[in-house]
């Protein structure tokens, strides 16, 4: 009986927050182990499910590195990074387009819809806007070249919108099309806080392969469960934040100061992290907010 009284217990602890973001629109981006794993990618879209169902408006955008790299070893292509962003040719892009238009964005909205989810997909060219990205070198400060990779600088949110409005999950890909015509492939993190920005989302969540945001990166028992936007800056010239935080970060502060309410950044690999994180009172991963709550 115990057991069963606790359920309620969860039950109603989740009550406020279900009240509090039904009819709210949440982005996820949805990416790394959570989405290369396949026990961890059905607990995340089991969770999304969830959201759905209980009123929420639920947005993925997802990533594919490794997917994409595979397919394109199969073809004998080089895989290339440049600070982290893969350098995108006219072949690259091909393959690009061909595994997250053709094959994981169909394979996310099929285990959505048997999971009783109501899941489209879109094509991030229809969209994203995009313009070619333009990296330097650190040292001599030569431009780099990424080929066809770009960072949204637009976005048209009719569609998803429309989607959303037809109670039906959008399932996203990252990419853009340039002023050129082309297709751009974008860093699905910084596509993601551009959609929510526009879409003045309540929760930009950014599913991770740690924890959340560690004050040790050598501890993971070091969680900043709360922090404030104007700590970022400070905690970036610590070294707090670097490597693969950093885009994830940025990306999420200039949406949180374009609109959306709240970033939450927690670990993909957790089950059920993203209900926990949304629906408890004490959450599982790091949020960041405009100012400080309590």
């Amino acid at each position: 009986m115990e057991k069963v009284i606790e359920k309620a217990r969860v039950l109603i602890e989740a009550l406020p927050y279900i009240q509090r973001f039904r009819g709210q629109i949440v982005v996820v981006k949805f990416g790394g182990s959570a989405m290369e794993n396949e026990e961890h990618a059905r607990g995340v879209l089991y969770d999304i499910t969830f959201m759905e169902c209980v009123g929420m408006r639920p947005v993925i955008v997802h990533g594919g590195g490794k997917a994409i790299s595979r397919v394109m070893k199969e073809k004998g292509i080089e895989s290339r990074f440049v600070k982290g962003l893969r350098v995108t040719c006219e072949k690259s892009i091909d393959v690009v387009e061909q595994v997250m238009n053709n094959e994981i964005n169909p394979n996310i909205v099929e285990q959505l819809t048997g999971m009783g989810a109501h899941a489209r997909g879109m094509h991030g060219q229809d969209i994203f806007r995009a313009r070619r990205k333009v990296e330097r070198d650190t040292e001599t400060g030569a431009e780099l070249d990424l080929g066809l990779v770009g960072d949204p600088v637009e976005v048209d949110t009719r569609p998803v919108l429309d989607c959303i409005d037809e109670d039906v999950i959008p399932v996203i890909t990252p990419l853009g099309t340039g002023e050129d015509g082309l297709t751009h492939n974008m860093n699905a993190d910084t596509a993601a806080a551009a959609l929510a920005a526009t879409l003045k989302a309540a929760k930009l969540v950014y599913l991770t392969d740690v924890p959340g945001l560690l004050r040790d990166p050598a501890d993971e028992s070091s969680v900043l469960s709360t922090l404030n936007v104007d700590e970022v800056e400070e905690l970036v010239r610590q070294g707090v934040i670097d490597g693969g935080m950093l885009p994830k970060i940025d990306s999420g502060v200039q949406a949180l100061l374009a609109g959306v309410n709240k970033i939450h950044m927690i670990d993909g690999r957790m089950d059920h992290s993203l209900l926990l994180e949304i629906f408890t009172d004490k959450g599982v991963g790091t949020e960041i907010v405009k100012q400080s709550e309590g």
